[in-house]
């Protein structure tokens, strides 16, 4: 085993918290868009306009960073990890803190599509530069499992800021927003400054902080850096993918991501929008005001999502333990995926139908036979996406890994799988889904959309092929 010196920390470290902030800027949308659209367009939860925008606001940026995320790991490959690491996440940081003055909705589509292109081209970068940092095959399946908790981390911060915001406008307590009058020259009048949801979009800025600082201290990936100065490093090519030696690997993992992937989208991340569907919910808004109803609503929302992050936390955790443990990768994942087929259809039926008893908080969580399913549908759903990230690397050679985990993680995950919230939100707004618009059909839409990527995920989970045997240092 290598020994951890003061420069593999920091790079741990700096990829830590670009994880964190990868989720934390994915999730912020769920929590903010109901709130958003009703201000900007002026539609009502349940809407053609509202779910027309809802699905572009969660598909048309999951292309645009598959497209842009499949050319950085490209770049990944031809430029170095380090490069390409630190300026996506620039890039998404700088888009999330603009996006927070938007004037319209087009403003808002254009920052979340800018945002999505710098977290998927950061996580492939990240996990290249992981993989080859450790030669020891436990160590680098610890490291890389470990940081990759930090996801999950980044994801429950998300939650807590938002419900912190939402507490403090519901007590008149917000703060001026920074740069108003000079962000107003540039875009335009804000519509309400004093929205909670602008100011959970802007706190996206905060990664850029401590990366400008440890920046000049980060050191290239060795492997690569060392094949490149040799000229022995092969050219990566997008072509090479679909060669008789890769073909499958490449089909069955893009498409394995993808309903991985799915499963958050067109399930987990629309629980915010499902929330006020909850008995509970609905008789502590009816006692409110509506100014103050909609953001108790978002706050009972940030809440949910909290229990879902603690429930993914403690998958990544589980994943990062027994990757060392378990041999076969094919028994790791079948782990996670297999419960998936029945936790998530289980869960969106009991939120849809309003079965949910509540039996009180614990350290400001929700109670209730509701959270007990959220917190293990994060748990299966998070714990696959730890397993991508610790199995990926080791089934692409090094001159295509940043190229070959694209194809997966980004055309795979962010395209396809992301493409599933589109479908939640449009089969919820037809009449082959029961109940009322709005929370109670988006509910059993997304019951039935789990239900179909969970017997995806166990019918192709066996033709996911076991990585290279490697031997410990």
């Amino acid at each position: 085993m290598q020994r951890m010196t003061l420069v593999r920390w920091l790079v741990c470290a700096t990829a830590a918290v670009g994880f964190a902030f990868d989720t934390y800027e994915l999730l912020m949308l769920p929590l903010v868009l109901r709130p958003a659209l009703q201000e900007l367009i002026g539609a009502s939860p349940g809407s053609p306009e509202f779910q027309m925008w809802l699905g572009r606001l969660f598909f048309i940026p999951a292309f645009a960073g598959g497209i842009f995320g499949l050319l950085g790991g490209w770049l990944t490959d031809r430029l170095g990890r380090r490069r390409v690491l630190a300026g996506s996440i620039f890039l998404y940081a700088g888009a999330a803190f603009v996006s927070g003055y938007s004037t319209s909705v087009e403003m808002l589509l254009a920052c979340r599509c800018l945002v999505f292109i710098g977290v998927c081209v950061e996580f492939v970068a990240a996990i290249a530069w992981l993989a080859e940092l450790f030669d020891d095959p436990r160590q680098r399946e610890a490291v890389i499992g470990y940081t990759q908790a930090f996801a999950s981390v980044g994801g429950l911060l998300v939650a807590l800021v938002n419900s912190w915001l939402a507490s403090l406008a519901t007590e008149g307590q917000l703060p001026t927003m920074p740069f108003l009058g000079m962000m107003a020259s540039l875009f335009g009048e804000v519509g309400d400054p004093d929205a909670v949801w602008r100011y959970t979009l802007m706190s996206g800025l905060l990664p850029a902080i401590p990366l400008v600082i440890v920046r000049p201290f980060l050191p290239e990936s060795p492997k690569w850096k060392e094949k490149k100065q040799a000229g022995t490093l092969g050219r990566p090519s997008i072509a090479e993918l679909f060669t008789p030696q890769l073909r499958r690997t490449t089909i069955v993992t893009t498409l394995l991501v993808g309903a991985s992937f799915g499963l958050a989208f067109g399930g987990l991340q629309q629980i915010p929008q499902i929330v006020p569907n909850l008995p509970e919910v609905q008789a502590a808004a009816a006692e409110l005001p509506p100014e103050k109803a909609r953001a108790y609503q978002q706050k009972a929302a940030a809440e949910y999502t909290k229990v879902q992050e603690i429930g993914g936390l403690t998958g990544r955790v589980a994943l990062a333990t027994l990757a060392v443990l378990i041999i076969s990768r094919r028994g790791l994942f079948a782990i996670f995926a297999i419960p998936a087929l029945f936790v998530l259809p289980v869960l969106f039926y009991q939120m849809a139908a309003g079965h949910s008893t509540s039996y009180g908080e614990f350290l400001s969580l929700p109670l209730s036979t509701v959270s007990f399913w959220i917190f293990l549908g994060g748990f299966v759903v998070v714990g696959q996406f730890s397993f991508w990230g610790n199995y990926l690397p080791r089934v692409f050679p090094l001159h295509l890994r940043g190229t070959g985990e694209s194809m997966a993680a980004n055309v795979g995950g962010r395209m396809l799988g992301t493409s599933f919230a589109w479908i939640t939100t449009n089969l919820a707004a037809t009449s082959l889904i029961p109940g009322q618009p709005g929370p109670e059909k988006m509910g059993y839409a997304a019951a039935v959309v789990t239900l179909g990527l969970g017997l995806v995920l166990v019918i192709l989970m066996w033709a996911l092929r076991e990585p290279p045997a490697e031997e410990s240092h």
